[in-house]
């Protein structure tokens, strides 16, 4: 057996493969005895078929697949061997003359390679860091919203502007019949709004779903539709008052301090604000580090130039999946997911320069520090450290689970990596101005 290499150009080579009968007809042989040994033809007892019948009947079907795996040991073995960096899976050419009806072979497989470049981890224009504050007014907006939960609530005979009211949005082309709770006061606009002020028990209000709530998730909430359906999400609604409220403010006293956060938890409202703050912002912390990490992921695949042997990939991705494309949708897909495949490429180039890796090691603790935060939710805040364990193992056994936990490691090793090695600029913003540059 031969195997050859012709570059094509940087990114793409051709391997060729030669084969003959030498190197594949002595485990044709082994096969065709152990098919002989089971046989059962008519006319012969079981061990007992002539090879030269086994033969006429099996051989080419057994060299055939000899030849294959052969083939693919080969070519995987060969890749190994030559350190061959190759994207997606080598493609066999097609041979118009091909045919099996001989002893020798030569297949040829095309290979798209892994470019060559550097990572510039210091650009010009410093990457800003969020650190979100809590500010007053969210604070105070908090401290409201616990005294509404632990308030008591008073019927109303007319709807006000501080009123809950609790109906059915109804569509019929949509197929939307949802019950729901909100404030009048989370109304947007002031035609809609007048619709409700007044309005009673059993009246009948029509309204258009686009722009009907101050913010979309009050939309998704109260019509049980997705985030996707919301965008630009515009029927006729009909809405039946079934129960008129208001909320009555619990007290802040000690009495609601304890209800809250336990016994003498808390006692003065500065000791209240403090800790809503603090928890707050060590909420705040996961989205500013998500954010972080996306803007330096943006920077890098903008920054980093590199060549991909594109035509390649598409013909590749016509083939990859459970279901052949035509060029035409290869050609969408490799649009699609060019931008990922460029991410892939720098975070391996960053990973093996810098030495981040996960191991198993990394990954049980990781698993067990999951495990061990959502038993607290349970309130189990001390587990056993064989308890632990025990679950850990269960859940890396999961081949699925495993590699989410695994690519949460990862993203949060390079996380920290990019604190400490990427130009950061810190930038100190309230939540909702945080909201207003991040997501305008």
């Amino acid at each position: 057996m031969k195997i050859t290499k012709e570059n094509i150009d940087a990114l793409n080579s051709i391997v060729k493969i030669d084969i003959n009968a030498d190197d594949y007809q002595g485990k044709v042989e082994t096969e065709l005895n152990n098919y002989r040994k089971k046989a059962n033809i008519p006319g012969f007892r079981k061990g007992h078929v002539p090879m030269s019948l086994v033969k006429k009947q099996y051989g080419k079907s057994v060299m055939i697949d000899e030849v294959n795996k052969l083939l693919q040991e080969s070519l995987n073995k060969y890749l190994v061997e030559e350190k061959l960096d190759v994207l997606g899976n080598p493609l066999p050419k097609a041979q118009e003359n091909f045919t099996w009806d001989t002893d020798n072979f030569t297949f040829e497989f095309e290979l798209g390679l892994a470019p060559e470049f550097d990572v510039n981890l210091t650009p010009k224009k410093a990457i800003t860091s969020y650190k979100i504050v809590a500010d007053d007014k969210m604070i105070d907006d908090q401290i409201i919203n616990i005294r509404e939960q632990y308030g008591k609530m008073i019927t109303q005979e007319t709807v006000a502007k501080n009123s809950n009211v609790t109906g059915t949005f109804v569509n019929e082309e949509k197929e939307i019949d949802k019950k729901s709770t909100f404030k009048v006061e989370k109304i947007k606009g002031k035609v809609n709004a007048k619709m409700f002020v007044g309005a009673k028990v059993g009246d009948v209000i029509e309204l258009n779903s686009k722009d009907l709530f101050v913010d979309n998730h009050i939309l998704i909430g109260a019509l049980g539709i997705t985030h996707d359906q919301a965008h630009d999400f515009e029927v006729p609604l009909t809405f039946t008052i079934e129960e008129i409220t208001k909320t009555e403010l619990a007290e802040l006293n000690q009495e609601l301090f304890d209800k809250v956060w336990g016994k003498d938890a808390v006692k003065r409202e500065e000791e209240l604000k403090a800790r809503l703050k603090e928890e707050a912002e060590k909420q705040f912390v996961t989205q500013a580090d998500q954010q972080l990490l996306n803007a330096v992921t943006e920077n890098l695949i903008e920054n980093t130039k590199f060549d991909l042997p594109s035509e390649f990939l598409t013909k590749w991705l016509a083939v990859a999946g459970e279901k052949p494309m035509t060029p035409e949708q290869a050609t969408e897909e490799y649009n699609r997911s060019e931008k990922g495949l460029r991410y892939q490429l720098i975070e391996g180039k960053i990973s093996k320069d810098n030495d981040i890796q996960v191991s198993y090691e990394d990954l049980k603790e990781f698993a067990r520090g999951y495990i061990k935060t959502q038993m607290a939710q349970f309130g189990n805040m001390n587990p056993e450290e064989k308890e632990l364990d025990e679950i850990a193992d269960r859940v890396l056994s999961n081949q699925d689970e495993a590699k989410r936990l695994s690519d949460q490691l990862m993203n949060e090793k390079l996380l920290n990596f990019f604190k400490e090695n990427v130009k950061l600029k810190e930038k100190k913003v309230t939540y909702e101005n945080f909201v207003k540059e991040v997501y305008k």
